[in-house]
């Protein structure tokens, strides 16, 4: 099951960029069933993306007391959303119950369909955070994380010109990068918390651009492919 099993983390930011973006879904369907066809099955976890911010930031500005709690609620339930999106359009493929728990085991280790769909947990935690533990759980070693970013950069390319993208980078020096604190609705290639966990746990996470699905077609089936390889 280890080796046939693949974890992606798909990004909100490529369900719901602005609007929901259904062509891109309807794509990676058929990228998913190819997949499918040749012997593989999927846990697909999805993030909260733009529509999260949206609510997090309007209730900031509907109300004058907001706590961090909140904010993570708020993003678990848009998580949620866009996991019953998913779910629906692989109806025919996926578990009926979407898991909104990584460590509620029954779902993970008795799922007969080809597709687990899962969604956000709780406050302090994000759905990275939950790809890290069911990789742990399921003794899998590499997860893909899609995002709309190719590659991780040194800095940020949208203030820095002279950004470099960096191909491969260990897990001590990401988290360098990105800090050992989980703040809701920010905007990292992969979480703090997660990082640490997924350091600890010795796993590979590819973080690649999901818009370029040729891309994630090849990784999947062992090919040269782009992205950041954290490891």
């Amino acid at each position: 099951m280890q080796e046939k099993t693949v974890i992606i983390s798909l990004g909100g930011s490529l369900i719901v960029p602005e609007e929901i973006d259904w062509e891109f879904v309807k794509k990676f369907k058929t990228l998913i069933e190819e997949q499918i066809a040749n012997g593989f099955k999927f846990i697909l976890i999805t993030g909260g993306g733009k529509i999260c911010r949206k609510y997090q930031e309007a209730a900031a500005k509907a109300s004058a007391v907001i706590t961090d709690e909140d904010k993570d609620w708020l993003g678990i339930h848009a998580t949620r959303m866009n996991a019953h999106f998913i779910r629906t359009v692989f109806r025919e493929y996926a578990h009926p119950r979407i898991n909104k728990n990584p460590h509620d085991l029954e779902d993970f280790y008795n799922f007969k369909e080809s597709i687990l769909v899962a969604a956000g947990w709780r406050p302090g935690f994000s759905t990275d955070f939950d790809a890290v533990i069911l990789a742990k759980y399921l003794g899998i070693k590499k997860v893909v994380n899609l995002s709309n970013i190719d590659y991780v950069c040194d800095k940020d390319p949208n203030k820095f010109s002279d950004a470099k993208k960096i191909e491969e980078i260990s897990w001590s020096d990401f988290r360098q990068m990105v800090g050992d604190t989980w703040d809701p609705g920010m905007n990292a290639p992969f979480d703090p918390i997660a990082s640490k966990e997924a350091e600890a746990f010795g796993l590979e996470v590819a973080i690649m651009n999901g818009k370029n699905l040729d891309n994630l077609k090849d990784y999947l089936e062992g090919r040269e492919s782009k992205g950041t390889i954290i490891r």
